[in-house]
């Protein structure tokens, strides 16, 4: 994964450049393509293609993020609102999906437009393998001119139901293709300095550097038919951002006037910098399938120096993994400074543990000499 042959977005900087996107992706809500009821309406699917098919005719890739599989199962399942059970909402998404899927094929087919679907879980971003295999098969689906369609794979994921977002797998999306500009589409307009029905909120209009909205109440809560927030949807913008895509926050009835750059919705800028695939990769796309827990002495190497963690400086390891995962590296008070991609397994983390480079080969064998991350392969938090 390395930088050489990905393709490097344009660094977009004013919403008026959003409308120069060459390649974009859109994320749309569940609350955004379903009815009171929580049914799909296909009506807003048609009114979303429809531009979407207009950005496509002048020359722009396009990927959809789509949410809305189980609440469009929700009214053909006869339910009231999501369900809480694991089990009930993979078996909503199972029927939901190829309700969605169906939606976008027949919006898009009226232009003359193809779609492909792809539906992903966490754990196909976190192999490097799997990681460029999505890449690749998104890559080719652009290229032979289709709109590939995104979702989470709600049916198999459990982890990813009850705390994933399509918000962050948009963002996720959106470095791994090396896109212009990620658009959320919501059913709220912009981000406020309050919640939007509160006296004397005022639309955020642009958002140079998100720490400075620490102190704005944003709020956290999502549609009764969604998981995502407010929250979710800054930490997208934030993710994309700073990972060289400009982002735009901003109602499905505002997609039109946002993609022709606007003043409409939120504006997140693309940050400067060059973009590495990997450790953009381990920090945002991850989450550690154990924890390495570090000396002082391995904690201040790692997080100062940038140094590779050999296993002396490991005091303890928690968790169970095979080698080639992502870990997190936590210093002693507990705080995990870095995440990085393991060279052995949790039992022979554990076997190595505190011993030497010279120890550890005599005792375990020669390939026990390499390093248990290897500084190319860990980023610092």
């Amino acid at each position: 994964m390395s930088v050489a042959g990905l393709r490097q977005p344009e660094r977009l900087t004013t919403r008026e450049s959003l409308a120069a996107s060459r390649r974009l992706v859109v994320k749309i809500g569940s609350s955004s393509l379903t009815d009171a009821d929580g049914r799909l309406d296909r009506s807003q699917v048609q009114v979303i293609a429809d531009t979407a098919a207009t950005l496509v005719a002048d020359g722009t890739e396009l990927v959809i993020v789509s949410s809305g599989a189980i609440a469009a199962a929700l009214g053909p399942l006869g339910l009231p609102e999501r369900p809480a059970a694991v089990e009930l909402q993979q078996a909503a998404a199972s029927v939901g999906q190829a309700l969605l899927a169906t939606a976008w094929q027949g919006a898009f087919a009226a232009h003359g437009l193809v779609t492909g679907q792809v539906l992903l879980t966490e754990s196909d971003v976190i192999r490097p393998q799997t990681y460029r295999n999505v890449r690749s098969a998104l890559e080719s689906l652009l290229g032979l001119g289709t709109v590939p369609v995104v979702n989470e794979n709600d049916t198999t994921a459990t982890h990813e139901i009850r705390f994933g977002d399509n918000d962050r797998l948009a963002a996720l999306v959106a470095q791994l293709i090396g896109a212009d500009a990620l658009i959320l589409l919501t059913d709220v307009d912009a981000l406020y300095t309050a919640p939007p029905r509160e006296p004397g909120a005022e639309r955020i209009g642009r958002v140079d550097d998100v720490a400075r909205l620490a102190g704005v109440n944003i709020g956290s809560v999502g549609s009764k038919v969604g998981t995502g927030g407010m929250v979710t949807k800054l930490s997208a913008a934030q993710l994309a951002s700073t990972t060289g895509t400009a982002a735009l926050m901003t109602s499905a009835a505002q997609f039109a006037a946002a993609v022709a750059g606007q003043d409409v919705g939120t504006f997140f800028p693309a940050h400067h910098g060059r973009r590495r695939s990997r450790l953009v990769w381990l920090r945002f796309a991850t989450r550690g399938a154990g924890t390495l827990h570090l000396d002082e002495g391995a904690a201040g190497a790692v997080r100062s120096r940038r140094r590779s963690l050999l296993a002396v400086g490991i005091s303890g390891v928690e968790g169970t993994f095979p080698a080639g995962v992502p870990v997190d590296l936590a210093a002693p008070d507990g705080e995990v400074i870095a995440r990085g991609l393991t060279s052995f397994s949790s039992d022979e983390l554990r076997a190595m543990a505190g011993r030497g480079t010279d120890e550890a080969r005599e005792t375990l064998g020669e390939r026990f000499r390499r390093p248990a991350i290897h500084r190319d392969q860990l980023v610092v938090l």
